[in-house]
């Protein structure tokens, strides 16, 4: 039985491409088979700026929102991030994500399927291995960036991706595989 992946749309803002990327990276994941992979979208947790008293170490959570999130994070062996690039970084939503809950994210592989204008979201998806790192979470270089994703949308919103990038999805899940294996003795 394949691991459990979750595919997460980490921008919440109004009017975002991130679900027409992840939706097409889910689809992708599926079909490649080395995970039981599920479309996460962090909007729908509601997240508010953290507000837990306590350190997420402790995991005594009082709010039903991180309650919720930790269940979901827990839940699943791995992750793909699809993170846009906002002023050389993630989303804010990203990082207050991760800092919600801490043991649920340790000894797990995360990717990133990043995206933007020319840079593919390349400095993001940096940036945030640094912080899933902290969260003792294994990050393979490998990765799908996605540049110029607005010329990558179809009438319908609908991510068209090609053949670069389906070769970047198809060697970054090889890896994840790897490492999801690799991972399950420390988990």
């Amino acid at each position: 039985m394949p691991s459990k992946l979750h595919v997460i749309i980490t921008s919440t803002r109004p009017g975002r491409v991130g679900p027409a990327v992840a939706k097409w990276f889910h689809g992708y994941a599926q079909k490649h088979g080395g995970f039981d992979a599920t479309l996460v979208d962090l909007a729908e947790f509601n997240l508010p700026v953290f507000n837990e008293p306590m350190h997420p170490r402790m995991q005594k959570y009082e709010h039903a929102h991180t309650k919720a999130w930790s269940e979901s994070v827990k839940s699943a062996d791995a992750y793909a991030f699809v993170i846009p690039e906002y002023n050389y970084n993630p989303p804010p939503s990203f990082f207050n994500a991760l800092n919600y809950v801490y043991n649920e994210w340790n000894y797990k592989v995360a990717g990133f399927i990043s995206y933007g204008g020319v840079s593919g979201g390349l400095r993001s998806a940096q940036v945030a291995r640094s912080m899933a790192t902290t969260m003792k979470l294994v990050t393979p270089p490998e990765g799908v960036p996605v540049p110029a994703v607005g010329t990558l949308l179809d009438d319908k919103k609908e991510f068209k991706a090609n053949d670069a990038i389906e070769l970047s999805a198809k060697t970054l899940l090889d890896e994840m595989v790897k490492w999801d294996s690799a991972l399950k003795t420390l988990r």
